[in-house]
């Protein structure tokens, strides 16, 4: 990208005219309005299709085809340590390492999604214990993606079984603070590691936002 600081405001924008366009199609009963917010929405495909370069189809489908009142989307992650030392797993999609966890389905409570989440990709039977975090992707040095992330980080304990790969993960492993892994930038980075240690030192710390 010849200019990363304008494909950001222009991602931005993209994911705001498709909010926009979205809610305008829920709930105008106004044929001309409702043209202007296809229209809107058609804007929305064209900008993203232009910071991905990806085909236009491809993303109408991905990014601009929900319907209802457009929120963010809720990504939950489970925190468990064991001897001082954080469980990653190896993810298949990239070969990197992350904390077990995924998109929040509907039906579950975050605390049962983070407890599938963990022994699908991890193996092990856990609980939930409390929040740790919520974290808007945005703030993150994330990859930049079509969606408005928030993201939920669950301090759990190991209750049962025994560390096995998924059919999303290759390896599992628990990793000190000082020697992490290669991280999925795309489910976790560094910085919001080393913030889950802080928080493993520091117990009594409140839940930490955005």
């Amino acid at each position: 990208m010849e200019n990363p600081a304008l494909d950001w405001r222009q991602l931005h924008w993209a994911k705001r005219i498709q909010a926009l366009a979205q809610i305008g199609l829920t709930y105008t009963e106004n044929a001309y309005d409702r043209e202007r917010y296809e229209e809107l929405r058609d804007i929305s495909v064209d900008m993203m299709a232009n910071c991905a370069e990806a085909d236009k189809e491809q993303i109408r489908l991905s990014f601009a085809s929900d319907t209802g009142y457009a929120t963010p989307k809720v990504d939950v992650r489970g925190v468990i340590f064991r001897d001082g030392e954080l469980l990653l797993v190896k993810e298949k999609a990239d070969g990197a390492w992350s904390l077990p966890g995924g998109w929040a389905d509907i039906g579950f409570s975050p605390s049962e999604v983070v407890v599938k989440e963990i022994q699908e990709e991890s193996g092990f039977q856990a609980r939930a214990i409390r929040l740790l975090a919520v974290l808007d992707k945005r703030f993150h040095q994330h990859p930049p993606e079509p969606f408005h992330v928030y993201k939920l980080f669950i301090l759990c304990d190991i209750i049962g079984g025994e560390a096995a790969s998924g059919t999303e993960t290759s390896e599992v492993g628990f990793f000190s603070e000082h020697a992490l892994p290669t991280l999925s930038a795309e489910r976790n980075t560094e910085a919001q590691l080393r913030l889950m240690f802080q928080l493993y030192h520091h117990p009594d710390q409140s839940v930490i936002l955005d």
